[in-house]
């Protein structure tokens, strides 16, 4: 009887060879995906703090703000019949709408009065088109006095004759979606009216110019503390260790002040009748009566903002700098390049790293201060994070401050994005 060895049995293309096990039988592929499963679960749950402090910190923040923007669900919340009538009144007809559209405004206010939601309305209705407020303080005083069959049209126009124009029910009908566009647009200083959208009157057109001013400044800010700070992490690089060490906590030193301190001493330093100016009438250089205004201007956002960003472009610098070898200058020289030559050449582009770590940091830091330019800036000195803080804590109008909010940071990404493909991301280091 011929028998055949069963490991030289000629295998097809197609099956499959021997599989290699582990020492209980499993496949060693399957082994090894369970393996890596349990690895990437276990950095996953090592990472779950972290990852649920941004998301909570950070992610649902911007998804809020985002959603602020243009959310406006009380319209239609407080005034459902109210908007459903209105729904195939024609503006443009000149003519208000018919009993009808009283009849459900008296059941509508009837019901937020008692919850006490009109004068929510009023306010929202009130960033739109002025008097919107008091015109719903008004009619909530009347409302509870009035009965089912008094709701006529003479009625609501003889408590405000504001119900007798057609816009007072244009912008009742505009903002009646839940969805709205109006607050970008007034950040945008547009608004949106019965012929489309069109920009705001000259006079109240405050925010495209506080964009512009709040860029000009960060910018000039920046190039400051470049100006500035270059130099210092220069010397700090070339120094011994133990003068650089010194000259690093003088360079640190603001860091252990409070930034509201800071930004007071200045106002002290600058003012008319200030330190800096009496120094200079002292030394002869400026007049008594031609002392310098230096305070609740540009001027003072400038120079108080440069101090207190200084650091953060000096740091970046400084860690950068420390790695180049001096043997890379001092190889040009003997080759006969001239000192500057030596710097431009050779040692300023190894640098050009760190010079992006800092202008990218203290630009984005100094785009979104609000503090010191309140303390120094004045009227002509506020950047537009001082508007978005006025309408959270004192109007507030939530919405048009996160629409403000989304644009600022939709221009800083925008830059962000510029920066990269002129520069390149990949430039930029902390050392």
């Amino acid at each position: 009887m011929n028998t055949q060895n069963p490991a030289s049995t000629d295998t097809g293309p197609d099956e499959n060879p021997q599989v290699l096990t582990t020492r209980d039988g499993i496949p060693l592929k399957v082994s090894l995906a369970r393996a890596l499963r349990r690895e990437k679960l276990r950095a996953l749950v090592l990472i779950a703090p972290l990852l649920l402090f941004v998301l909570i910190t950070f992610a649902a923040p911007i998804a809020d703000m985002l959603f602020r923007s243009v959310e406006n669900g009380i319209v239609s919340e407080t005034l459902p019949k109210t908007v459903e009538v209105l729904a195939t009144w024609d503006p443009e007809s000149g003519e208000i709408p018919d009993q009808a559209a009283f009849t459900a405004l008296y059941e509508d206010l009837k019901v937020a009065v008692e919850e006490k939601t009109h004068t929510r309305l009023g306010s929202r209705l009130n960033y739109e088109a002025s008097g919107m407020s008091s015109l719903f303080r008004k009619t909530g005083r009347r409302i509870g006095r009035m009965e089912p069959a008094e709701a006529t049209v003479e009625r609501f126009i003889d408590i405000d004759k504001d119900w007798g124009t057609v816009e007072t029910w244009a912008v009742l009908k505009r903002y009646s979606p839940t969805i709205t566009p109006g607050y970008f647009l007034n950040a945008a200083d547009m608004q949106l009216t019965a012929e489309g959208v069109e920009m705001k009157p000259e006079n109240e057109r405050i925010y495209l110019y506080l964009f512009w001013r709040t860029l000009f400044l960060s910018l000039t800010i920046t190039s400051t503390c470049l100006l500035l700070g270059y130099p210092v992490a220069f010397l700090l690089a070339a120094l011994p260790a133990r003068s650089a060490n010194l000259l690093m906590i003088l360079v640190l030193l603001p860091f252990w002040t409070s930034l509201l301190v800071r930004t007071s001493a200045w106002k002290v330093l600058l003012q008319q009748q200030g330190v800096i100016n009496d120094f200079l009438v002292w030394t002869g250089l400026v007049s008594d009566a031609g002392r310098l205004v230096m305070i609740n201007n540009q001027t003072g956002t400038i120079i108080a903002m440069t101090h207190i960003l200084l650091p953060f472009m000096i740091l970046p610098l400084y860690s950068v700098m420390k790695t180049i070898s001096p043997s890379y200058v001092r190889a040009a020289k003997s080759l006969g390049a001239t000192d500057w030559t030596a710097f431009w050449r050779v040692y300023f582009p190894q640098t050009v790293p760190g010079i992006g770590a800092g202008a990218i940091l203290v630009f984005i830091l100094a785009i979104g201060y609000y503090i010191t330019p309140e303390l120094v800036g004045g009227t002509d000195g506020i950047f537009i994070s001082n508007r978005i803080a006025y309408h959270i804590s004192t109007s507030l109008n939530w919405g048009l401050a996160a629409a403000l909010g989304v644009i600022l940071l939709l221009a800083v990404m925008l830059l962000f994005y510029v920066y990269d493909k002129i520069v390149g991301i990949d430039n930029v280091k902390l050392g």
